[in-house]
């Protein structure tokens, strides 16, 4: 990979209303040192604007999209119509059908539009996918995130140990 900067990642969101919502990703990708910068863009409402973004994606310097969407959920199928860099859908819980429309607006994309997607409001996975995209070429990242799952590893031995102590 011929960048001149570190790679980056992007997080896209419909409205700023769903920031929260999206904000543990941004977290799970600070944890791991890796830029991401957030922004707000519509498939329905600018997207002109929003097919501009993903077009010069990768050239300015990002190696993976993250779109959260509610409802119709069109985001991420905008954005991969695109860029030919990787695409993770984040269905959002928006709408009276708790995020099922955006999960399936989201898995159904045509063929060579392919969008990966994490659950209903996974916005920490949706983060950790990302970085392990980028893990695949950068060992750095590819070592925070085996680091991050011994970690886990070793408080769900904690957390039995210490329910089995209180259970005898």
């Amino acid at each position: 990979m011929s960048r001149k900067t570190e790679p980056k990642i992007a997080l896209l969101m419909g409205s700023k209303s769903d920031y929260e919502l999206v904000r543990p990703a941004a977290d799970a990708l600070a944890e791991l040192g890796i830029a991401c910068e957030v922004r707000v863009m519509s498939a329905h409402r600018t997207p002109a604007r929003t097919a501009e973004f993903a077009a010069s994606a990768r050239e300015r310097g990002f190696a993976a999209v993250i779109c959260a969407a509610g409802g119709a959920a069109h985001l991420a199928g905008a954005v991969a119509a695109q860029t030919t860099l990787p695409v993770i859908g984040l269905p959002l819980a928006r709408t009276p059908l708790a995020g099922e429309d955006a999960l399936l607006a989201t898995v159904q994309m045509p063929r060579g539009m392919p969008v990966a997607t994490v659950a209903v409001d996974g916005a920490a996975n949706a983060g950790l996918l990302a970085a392990q995209i980028l893990g695949v070429t950068d060992d750095r990242i590819a070592e925070k995130l085996a680091a991050q799952r011994e970690a886990s590893v070793k408080k769900i031995e904690a957390d039995d140990e210490a329910v089995r102590g209180e259970s005898t």
